[in-house]
């Protein structure tokens, strides 16, 4: 399964010319050369402009162009005269050591230069990554692949969060093939292209830390503030900075998924990414009727992923990350007193979005007991996340005006306790001119988004897909790009789930 780069194999793609080799200065101790396996007859199914643009890749427009991408990006056909690669890393899987792992199905193709720092917060390198192309040495039990129903999960939700303004991997594109793949059922193959500045988790520090191999973890380490964060090169101690960065991006992530109501089901250590990005949309969910003891995750009996979890969990395995940074830090207490920020900093980030998204502006006396109130009240009645959210700026934006019916129906069992925390926003809004809760209003619309990826239209878009039809994931696809702006004929991508829809829940192979 290893190659080299002279493999007469390999035949490069002069479209993608200017993608060069990724973690050169790693070693062999952290990936190692790949062929991906490909897939029979690829079809280019989706492909995101706003991506492939950030590589200043066209867009294929026409067969010729379609086929080379469907052979480039299942793996059938080189992309660059090098190999592509995998890692190995290890990590914590529900609270308990996992040991080694790996890309078990994720083949680096390298990285290309961005055109637009600005466009990858800040980074210049997006490395280029196949998702279900194959065997590699780390796929253990498993086949490699990946089906057409979590790939196309994948590429909707990881394109929809970047435009909610989340830090998240990107879907260049997504090819399908006829390919039969065992999971709970027999379904059909298909691969992710995804795009990130790194793909660097914490389990990969974990995986050389508790193997002794320091050398390698000191690599790693280095390569992270060369490539990630070049602030931390000259603290006196660049580790401790590196952990203090991860920290706060963490902390800030969160946070934002908090406000938007994503649960991203499986928040191991191998799945948190050291630049504090969303990565690997598996089990994933959006908060429907507001429970924060919700998870997506059917293997999750113990609600460890739940949304009202994630900041204590995202906590725990950044203390995994200090444990494993701790060789390089030699100073335990620092690297705890550096983790133990994260509190106050994810309370931060998440009170000043919740702020935004009920209009209140800057932080006044009571904002916290008025935010639980509402928390409380959510939970009460089960009202939809999103609605709730998005139709409050109807009230925010008229003190005199009635609160919309929608709104109002979404709490409906509990009217004297709504009429309650309503007195309290008005009285906490009343010396604000009109002028100004109409500006409020309008930032509200904004930081609630009117569309997001509901498991019911996802599913949709799949049971089309598994018919050939791509048209309601192209349209998602287009609908997601523009989240908080109420588009024409859009109204059933902004309904809540049909009444007496379960909570979705779906395995750790979505």
């Amino acid at each position: 399964m290893a190659v080299d780069a002279a493999d007469p194999l390999l035949y490069p793609c002069p479209a993608f010319a200017g993608l060069r080799p990724a973690l050169a200065d790693l070693g062999d101790e952290v990936a190692c050369a790949v062929r991906p396996q490909g897939l029979p007859g690829p079809r280019l199914r989706l492909c995101s402009a706003d991506a492939a643009r950030l590589l200043g890749w066209p867009k294929p427009g026409d067969d010729r162009a379609r086929e080379q991408w469907a052979q480039v990006f299942s793996g059938n056909q080189a992309a660059a005269a090098h190999p592509a690669l995998c890692t190995v890393y290890a990590g914590h899987q529900f609270g308990n050591w996992a040991g080694q792992l790996g890309d078990g199905r994720a083949h680096l193709l390298g990285e290309a230069r961005g055109l637009d720092p600005a466009q990858a917060m800040g980074h210049r390198w997006w490395e280029v990554q196949l998702k279900g192309a194959g065997l590699t040495p780390y796929s253990r039990h498993g086949d490699g692949r990946a089906v057409l129903r979590s790939s196309l999960r994948e590429f909707l939700c990881s394109e929809a969060m970047w435009h909610l303004g989340v830090p998240t991997t990107r879907a260049l594109c997504l090819v399908d093939s006829d390919l039969a793949v065992r999971r709970e059922r027999l379904e059909t193959a298909a691969v992710v292209t995804r795009l990130c500045p790194s793909f660097l988790r914490f389990g990969h520090f974990e995986h050389f830390s508790h193997s002794g191999r320091h050398d390698a973890l000191r690599r790693l380490v280095d390569h992270a503030v060369e490539r990630l964060y070049p602030q931390c090169a000259e603290q006196a101690n660049p580790a401790l900075a590196l952990l203090r960065e991860v920290v706060s991006a963490t902390a800030t992530l969160v946070a934002r998924w908090q406000c938007l109501g994503f649960v991203h089901g499986v928040l191991n250590t191998d799945n948190m990414a050291l630049i504090g990005w969303t990565i690997d949309y598996g089990p994933f969910g959006f908060l429907d009727a507001f429970d924060p003891a919700y998870t997506p995750n059917t293997t999750d009996v113990g609600g460890r992923y739940a949304w009202g979890r994630q900041p204590a969990i995202a906590h725990w395995n950044l203390l995994a990350l200090a444990h494993a940074l701790l060789p390089l830090i030699d100073d335990r207490d620092a690297a705890l007193e550096v983790v133990d920020g994260f509190g106050d900093a994810f309370e931060a980030a998440m009170a000043e979005g919740m702020r935004a998204k009920l209009g209140l502006g800057p932080q006044q006396d009571g904002d916290v007991d008025l935010l639980r109130a509402w928390f409380d009240l959510l939970r009460a009645c089960g009202a939809d996340w999103t609605l709730a959210h998005r139709l409050l700026a109807a009230v925010v934006a008229d003190a005199n005006a009635p609160p919309p019916q929608r709104w109002l129906q979404l709490f409906d069992p509990w009217p004297q306790r709504l009429q309650h925390w309503l007195q309290a926003l008005r009285q906490r809004l009343q010396p604000l001119s009109a002028q100004e809760r109409q500006r409020r209003a309008q930032a509200m619309s904004r930081a609630n988004p009117c569309y997001v990826p509901r498991h019911h239209l996802l599913q949709q878009a799949i049971e089309g897909a598994g018919l050939g039809d791509f048209s309601i994931a192209q349209r998602l696809h287009q609908v997601w790009r523009n989240p908080c702006e109420e588009q024409p004929g859009c109204e059933d991508l902004a309904a809540a789930p049909p009444p007496g829809s379960p909570p979705p829940v779906l395995s750790c192979s979505s």
